[in-house]
């Protein structure tokens, strides 16, 4: 007598083909899901011609080095802070002063504070979250030159 309650299942070639074409599938699906998004939140060039930024990049790096200035940002209480000094460890009161905080991967987020200078360093009340932050931020010296600056803020 034989037992029909268990039966035997062979793993044939159509098996393979549906394993085959599933994962595959599922590979292809997060790639492309992944390339869209990543796409989707670029936020953009940052010049619009490298070729000629490029022409004038050491002469701007050199006056703008040539200010000794020294960036730093701190966030604490919903109040950004941000300090310039020079080589002496001064504050630096500058002509002018623009500056866009928002995330590294989106602009989503993106604001422009209006920054006072409180005597020693340019403070406006600017709510953020937790995580890394970008200052992307441009001020004038009194003699002209541009200095700008890339300031990584890291809030806890």
């Amino acid at each position: 007598m034989t037992d029909t309650t268990t039966s035997e299942r062979r793993l044939t070639g159509w098996h393979v083909l549906g394993i085959f074409v599933g994962a595959f599938g599922v590979i292809i699906t997060v790639n492309l899901f992944l390339a869209y998004s990543a796409v989707s939140t670029f936020p953009g060039l940052e010049v619009k011609n490298s070729y000629v930024a490029s022409q004038t990049f050491d002469d701007r790096k050199a006056a703008q080095e040539s200010l000794g200035w020294t960036v730093g940002a701190h966030h604490k209480d919903g109040q950004l802070r941000l300090s310039i000094t020079d080589t002496a460890g001064d504050p630096v009161m500058v002509g002018g002063l623009e500056a866009t905080v928002g995330r590294a991967t989106h602009v989503k987020q993106d604001v422009t504070p209006e920054f006072m200078f409180n005597g020693t360093d340019y403070v406006a009340d600017v709510p953020l979250g937790d995580g890394n932050w970008n200052i992307r931020m441009k001020a004038l010296s009194e003699d002209g030159t541009v200095f700008q600056q890339r300031v990584v803020l890291i809030k806890d």
